[in-house]
């Protein structure tokens, strides 16, 4: 009886890995097709391709799924060369990942300066190609005279990246509990990545579909988060915002209030202002409500006119006023320029085009309460 179950052994392990190529090809591919679509509708008219770069990071895995069917119907294959196939694939993978990095919107203090740097395809090209390089020999040669499983160190790389960026995307969303599960799903794709130098085959397979799979969903939490935060954090257009001032007297406190109504649905959004902004806020709202001439001059850096008063005196006080907006809207630091700062300027306040250094509040004055 125990030599009819080892005579059988190898052809149930043949099994398990067809069953689990074809899974994986799938599945994967049906992700490409979902996190590519997503991108076509939503991503393109951003120009930003981050998202297609991890569509092809899922495709490298379909592809290791058909490497799985094909192998498995080829049980005589040498192991080394099966090894190499699913090295190279992973190499493509990890790679694929990295290039995606310098599109996401929040990326750690830490790590911005290098993942934004011009020399970002240098830094994870080169590895890439050090460890390509002698898994191909794997895949020709069918032998390996340097250090094994490159694509094992080069994917540790890859996490320890993916993990940093992952959590601080989802924590400036506000989805700390997304951000707590992508720590997970890359604690167990580090644990995978370790599981797979021990040659346990069977075992990493199992550990193989569990982080892929992880991973997948994690990659459409965090385009449905993009989703959310677009659709949340979009900028109306002059005509659907109103704007309201009040002032909170209690004892010798006071407290200045902005609030404003079209930003996130239908309710008032109150802002607490400085007393500087508060007052700058306020006198653009009334020569925009009351005075025919609703222009505001700033002050030139260069040759002032003697004796002349302005009503800026840098044009600083604008930018902080909409950093004070903008705080009070997303929270601090929940915001970003290209997003948020430029259409919101562009959406409240109007600019001479004779360049004479005048600007006015763009806001109907119906939609501004005193």
């Amino acid at each position: 009886m125990a030599f009819l179950v080892n005579l059988e052994l190898p052809n149930a392990v043949n099994e398990t890995f067809l069953f689990y190529g074809w899974w994986q090809f799938g599945t994967c591919l049906f992700a490409f097709v979902a996190l590519l679509s997503i991108w076509w509708h939503i991503g393109k008219k951003q120009n930003d391709f981050g998202q297609v770069w991890l569509a092809l990071s899922v495709l490298c895995w379909s592809m290791s799924g058909l490497v799985e069917v094909y192998f498995a119907k080829r049980p005589e294959m040498d192991a080394v060369v099966v090894d190499g196939f699913r090295s190279v694939l992973s190499l493509f993978n990890s790679l694929f990942i990295l290039l995606a990095l310098p599109w996401f919107r929040y990326l750690p203090s830490f790590l911005q300066p290098i993942i934004k740097s011009k020399y970002w395809n240098l830094i994870v090209g080169l590895p890439f190609l050090f460890s390509l390089l002698p898994t191909l020999n794997k895949v020709f040669f069918g032998r390996s005279e340097v250090i094994n499983e490159l694509d094992v160190y080069y994917a540790v790389l890859t996490l320890l990246f993916l993990g940093g960026v992952l959590w601080y995307s989802f924590a400036k969303r506000r989805l700390k509990s997304l951000a707590y599960l992508s720590l997970l799903c890359v604690l167990i794709t580090l644990l995978a990545q370790f599981y797979k130098l021990t040659g346990s085959t069977i075992n990493v397979t199992l550990f193989s579909a569990i982080f892929k799979t992880s991973l997948i969903m994690i990659f459409f939490a965090l385009a449905l988060s993009w989703v959310k935060e677009l659709s949340e954090n979009h900028i109306p257009s002059a005509e659907k915002i109103g704007m309201r001032f009040l002032v909170k007297r209690d004892n010798d406190r006071v407290e200045r209030l902005l609030l404003l109504k079209g930003f996130m649905g239908d309710e008032e959004r109150s802002i607490r202002l400085t007393a500087a902004q508060y007052e700058l806020l306020l006198c653009f709202a009334n020569k925009r409500k009351k005075d025919g001439n609703d222009w505001l001059e700033i002050r030139p850096k260069s040759l002032p006119v003697k004796g002349k008063l302005y009503d800026i005196s840098d044009y600083n006080e604008i930018k902080r006023l909409l950093v004070a907006l903008l705080d009070g809207l997303f929270g601090r630091g929940n915001w970003n320029k290209d997003v948020h700062l430029i259409p919101l300027k562009e959406t409240l306040f109007e600019l001479s085009k004779k360049r004479e250094r005048k600007i006015r509040l763009r806001l109907h004055p119906t939609n501004i309460s005193l």
